[in-house]
């Protein structure tokens, strides 16, 4: 973990103004750089503080004991992470990982100092209405595994990335929470219905349309 300057970063108040009342908490804040792939939290560690986004991105997701992953969310500059203040919040370990997908900038604000930031009634509405829009999300998440088809569900991970997704059969297994043997499954079943066009780890998108209607859970 690559530590920068022990000084605020000048775009740390642009990205969260909520911190301007925090005066010497903000000051103590010195960010950090970890390489992709790098693991910052995991279920039940104890939390080690309120990651602060600067640059790069965290896949937060939850783990089964037979190596299936489900990813809950992802946080990126801005952004907060809801397992980690949930953590600080009720002082219990967390309940899932965290990963950087990319090279990522943060930096962590600790627990004695949230717990003082609380008292500022604008970090503390900023706090509030991060975590009710990131409980919105897992609400969505839970819809969407509880009553969505699991091709439809594939069908809409697919769309949106441009003609071509550059990704892997595993790692869309692990966004939609299910095993790479039955997205290769559906995958090939899209290819053979001339939906996408498979290769090493790329996806080509041949039928728009057709995706957007298994996405809507229209037959095919």
């Amino acid at each position: 973990m690559r530590r920068m300057s022990e000084t605020a970063p000048p775009d740390l108040l642009t990205l969260y103004p909520a911190l301007a009342g925090l005066g010497p908490l903000t000051r103590r804040l010195a960010p950090m750089t970890v390489p992709a792939g790098t693991r910052l939290f995991r279920e039940n560690d104890p939390c080690q503080g309120f990651p602060l986004v600067l640059a790069g991105e965290v896949r937060v997701s939850r783990a089964a004991a037979n190596g299936r992953e489900l990813e809950l969310y992802r946080v990126t500059p801005g952004e907060m992470c809801l397992v980690s203040s949930a953590g600080l919040f009720a002082h219990q370990p967390l309940t899932a990982r965290g990963v950087a997908t990319s090279e990522t900038t943060l930096c962590l604000l600790a627990p004695t100092d949230f717990e003082a930031a609380l008292a500022d009634p604008v970090f503390r509405e900023f706090v509030l209405g991060l975590f009710a829009a990131r409980m919105a999300d897992l609400t969505g998440l839970i819809e969407a595994i509880a009553f969505q088809r699991l091709d439809s569900r594939l069908a809409a991970a697919l769309l949106g990335h441009g003609q071509t997704l550059r990704t892997t059969h595993q790692a869309l297994a692990d966004e939609l929470g299910t095993v790479r043997e039955i997205v290769t499954r559906l995958l090939h079943r899209f290819e053979r219905d001339g939906l996408v066009e498979l290769s090493r780890e790329s996806i080509a998108i041949r039928d728009s349309a057709g995706l957007r209607a298994v996405a809507a859970g229209q037959p095919g």
